[in-house]
């Protein structure tokens, strides 16, 4: 088969895929191919038919639907080409990919430039080692969202979920806006796992019990799942034994954590964050392979869908000027690494020649804080906010200025240090 040569392949049609598309053609390249490996464009926003999304992107409250309608309008208009259920197989080092789809068989593409928007996935039960019977009524809370929202099924009557992200407490409302009983959301954690709105508007709203400090110990049944048993966990998250009780239930959802789709990314030798488990990526969101650009919940999972988008936008504007040959390399450069109550820290790299948007998320939650940003060996001070509480779902984006990164280089340092303490 013949290498078809392009300018940008996206790999992913998801808001990140769909906004980095936009934003390349919009940005002067004209040969842009987007790969998608479902059968319509805009990832899991159509079976997110709550509201809640495109606060920060357009200032309106717009469903996912909604949301995702006007990036492949646009998309549509602007008659950038797209390929539906088309699977990318392989991400060769010169940046050829390999992509099957079932009705025109292998396709082969040259592109300059790629922009990875693959999005992430839901951990299910094989990663979190639940002990007990296989049987049937387990789901992710994504793969139950879908049943109800987009197939019009209806997963179980009694239900229990494990986990309280944002997904699983939007489906803990969704599930008793249907008239099933929802028995409990059952967190690891002393604190909510998800958005504090969600928190409200999911569970608080609709008195659904939570446990907090509990997990999911076992599960009973057969054929169809009967009953889980849980218990109370230590500080070391491991159950306490003579805590255990028995909830009865015909429906276990999981919603404990996401994971970032890199296995792309590893067949192109691109080096991941272990703390994220995304690629490490400079302020131009590209990886440590030219022209590989990456933005979106492939690079680390976020709590807002606009920020994914604005993201997968960031990094095809640099693809764009890649392609162009206008990126500049910078000559020095700044690593950024998280330092007290920080988990991790985007984008890892800097050059410190412009203003540039960091994101990170908190260990622990904590009341009455300050984030203070500054140099690790200088000590001078780059950024300094307070914030009356911050919480590990709750993704913090502050804005680093150049003449303050100047300032740090100046000095010698290249590297700077974020604390929220």
């Amino acid at each position: 088969m013949n290498i078809q040569k392009v300018d940008l392949v996206v790999i992913g049609g998801g808001p990140a895929g769909l906004g980095a598309a936009i934003k390349a053609r919009e940005s002067g390249i004209e040969d842009i191919v987007i790969l998608e490996r479902s059968e319509e464009l805009g990832g899991l926003l159509h079976q997110c038919i709550h509201n809640g999304f495109g606060l920060q992107y357009f200032k309106e409250d717009l469903t996912g639907p909604e949301y995702a309608y006007r990036f492949i309008k646009k998309v549509n208009d602007l008659k950038i080409k797209y390929f539906l259920e088309t699977m990318v197989i392989d991400i060769k080092e010169d940046k050829e990919v390999v992509a099957s789809n079932y009705r025109i068989g292998l396709i082969k593409l040259r592109p300059k430039a790629i922009v990875l928007a693959m999005g992430c996935r839901e951990r299910a039960r094989g990663a979190i080692n639940i002990p007990g019977t296989r049987p049937a009524g387990i789901f992710t809370a994504g793969t139950a969202q879908r049943f109800i929202n987009v197939e019009g099924y209806m997963p179980g009557k009694d239900i229990v979920i494990l986990g309280s992200g944002d997904v699983g407490m939007i489906m803990a409302r969704r599930f008793t806006l249907e008239g099933a009983n929802v028995k409990g959301v059952v967190e690891i954690l002393p604190y909510i796992g998800g958005l504090i709105r969600n928190e409200v508007q999911c569970l608080k709203d609709f008195d659904i019990p939570v446990y907090l400090g509990h997990t999911v110990t076992n599960i009973h049944g057969v054929d169809r799942i009967n009953a889980v048993t849980i218990a109370k966990v230590d500080d070391k998250r491991k159950p306490i034994e003579g805590t255990e009780r028995k909830i009865d239930c015909d429906t276990l959802l999981l919603s404990v954590g996401l994971i970032p789709e890199n296995e792309l990314s590893l067949k192109a030798h691109i080096k991941l964050n272990p703390l994220t488990g995304g690629p490490i990526v400079d302020e131009s969101m590209q990886t440590n392979i030219p022209g590989i650009f990456a933005g979106g919940n492939v690079v680390h999972v976020h709590d807002l869908v606009d920020y994914v988008t604005q993201e997968g936008e960031l990094a095809a504007f640099n693809a764009a000027k890649y392609i162009k040959g206008e990126l500049e390399k910078p000559e020095t450069v700044i690593n950024v690494q998280p330092g007290e109550n920080v988990r991790y820290v985007l984008p890892s790299i800097i050059s410190g020649k412009k203003d540039v948007s960091i994101y990170m998320r908190v260990k622990q939650p904590k009341n009455k804080v300050k984030l203070e940003v500054l140099g690790k060996n200088s000590k001078l001070s780059i950024l300094k906010r307070a914030f009356l509480f911050v919480k590990p779902s709750e993704m913090i984006k502050v804005k680093l200025l150049a003449k303050k990164l100047k300032a740090v280089i100046d000095n010698n340092d290249r590297e700077i240090i974020v604390n929220v303490s």
